[in-house]
């Protein structure tokens, strides 16, 4: 039996992420927690003749609390997107409060469950949920993942434009550091099969990769974000998670861990100077089983697009861990 959990069920990613996993052949039991609406998006669904039973919850009596109960897998989209006139602060503060309210109801009633966080800015939002079940006494940081698939899908699908594969997901293309801008790192040079990119296409398609959601906000008017892409992202790392928790065996995903906390994290931790890192992780009946170093191979290219990343990554992360040390004031 599986109970998957979206916390953030009602929003734009939340909704398209909550009906993949209804039609999952892998998900016994859905439950559904949002702030509003979360009874109408449950009765749609409710009627979706899938395996899954999907209860729905709001925060009124002991709602989060009734959500998480049972849960193995919790996958968190939870959070606002940023609205005309607000800062990137502004937002940092809403969603980083946010999350650390879920995360602590995670770490009372369903502290061993898959946390798999999808809410932005990813690079802090993780190490503020590290921090907040390091607080309880509850962390696991082979069960904490950042979700940068997104990321990976964009790679696979860009690429194809350049390789004309039929199924773009075929190429598997690692992609590492962290999830928002110069922090993500394409490692063209380790795709298998390779993959040859002409010179001068390489830096618009790095570019391209690394800003894709500013093309899906224009491209909606400033009216949305991706949201449908990101569900489906989510949607294929949580099937890895579920799979690999089942006993399959022989499932990598790059996402984003607490390098000390996994196998072959701290080599990796030492060459780049960051706790948390999108790398290929190997994924097991345990979660984060091993993570491979694909850093020290990176080519000479890449290692410029590495130093970037690395300091911007490094005080997304600080961010995230004075915010959960000192909370603002309410």
């Amino acid at each position: 039996m599986v109970k998957a959990v979206v916390a953030g069920a009602s929003g734009g990613i939340g909704q398209p992420l909550s009906l993949l996993l209804k039609a999952s052949p892998l998900v016994d039991k859905l439950a559904l927690y949002d702030v509003v609406n979360t009874p109408g998006v449950t009765a749609d669904l409710s009627h979706i003749s899938s395996i899954a039973q999907i209860e729905g919850f709001l925060p009124a009596d002991d709602g989060l609390k009734k959500a998480l109960t049972g849960a193995d897998v919790v996958v968190i989209p939870a959070g606002i997107p940023r609205k005309p006139g607000m800062t990137r602060d502004d937002l940092f503060k809403i969603n980083a409060g946010i999350v650390k309210g879920l995360i602590e109801g995670i770490a009372e009633t369903c502290p061993d469950a898959y946390i798999l966080i999808i809410s932005n800015p990813v690079n802090s939002t993780v190490p503020i949920a590290a921090e907040v079940l390091k607080a309880a006494g509850k962390f696991n940081p082979k069960k904490l993942f950042g979700v940068t698939t997104l990321d990976v899908v964009r790679a696979e699908t860009f690429v194809q434009g350049i390789t004309g594969e039929r199924d773009p997901s075929k190429t598997v293309i690692p992609v590492i550091g962290g999830h928002s801008g110069e922090t993500i790192v394409p490692m063209f040079s380790q795709a298998k099969p390779a993959v040859k990119i002409p010179e001068d296409k390489l830096d618009a398609l790095i570019h391209r990769i690394q800003f894709g959601g500013d093309e899906v906000v224009e491209a909606k008017g400033g009216a949305g974000s991706a949201t449908l892409s990101m569900a489906y992202a989510g949607f294929r790392f949580t099937e890895s998670i579920i799979k690999a928790a089942k006993g399959e065996s022989g499932i990598v995903e790059p996402t984003f861990v607490y390098l000390p906390g996994v196998q072959g994290g701290e080599e990796i931790q030492k060459e780049t100077g960051c706790d948390f890192f999108s790398v290929p992780v190997h994924l097991g009946k345990e979660g984060a089983e091993k993570v491979e170093n694909i850093v020290s191979k990176a080519n000479d290219y890449e290692k410029k697009l590495l130093e970037k990343c690395y300091e911007g990554l490094k005080g997304n992360i600080s961010k995230g861990v004075e915010f959960a040390q000192n909370p603002p004031a309410k």
